[in-house]
């Protein structure tokens, strides 16, 4: 089948196999490698990008159901003020360490913050709830969130 749809801003039209998920298309057919394959079963929050401004676990969505919609990767997050502000925070903060978590971290925060430029620590954590991170143990995330949210805030 044929799925169109934009991803980063950019319309793409791509062959597909109706039972295919997000997940693979963008990794697969666009090349778009920075949203990683963790569990497969929507559980780590690596594969998560955001369709129509929303967080999805891309690996259990089906790509089919973003036909005429918008998605967002990681890599187009690097285009985006807010996700560049995100990532220097991150990296100033310590809370990247081996990488992997890190994009789905970044989408999540980016539709959290968008939707709400001052949230609690309470509500990142929760927001944050479906991302797992071995390496940081967390406070080094959440140091980067409170860091990007006092320094838009004081513009």
């Amino acid at each position: 089948m044929e799925l169109t749809f934009t991803v980063n801003g950019r319309p793409r039209v791509v062959e597909i196999d109706p039972a295919e998920t997000l997940l693979g298309v963008l990794r697969d057919r666009l090349g778009l490698t920075g949203t990683k394959e963790g569990c497969n079963e929507g559980e780590c929050g690596a594969c998560t990008v955001l369709v129509d401004g929303l967080p999805v676990d891309s690996c259990i969505y089906a790509a089919a159901a973003t036909a005429g919609r918008r998605v967002e990767t990681a890599e187009g997050l690097t285009h985006d003020g807010l996700g560049r502000e995100l990532q220097a925070a991150f990296v100033a903060a310590g809370g990247v360490q081996c990488g992997f978590c890190t994009p789905g971290f970044i989408t999540t925060l980016v539709a959290v913050l968008r939707e709400d430029d001052k949230p609690s620590e309470e509500d990142v954590r929760t927001a944050l709830a479906g991302n797992i991170c071995r390496c940081t143990g967390y406070s080094q995330i959440l140091d980067a969130v409170a860091a990007t949210i006092s320094g838009r805030n004081e513009r």
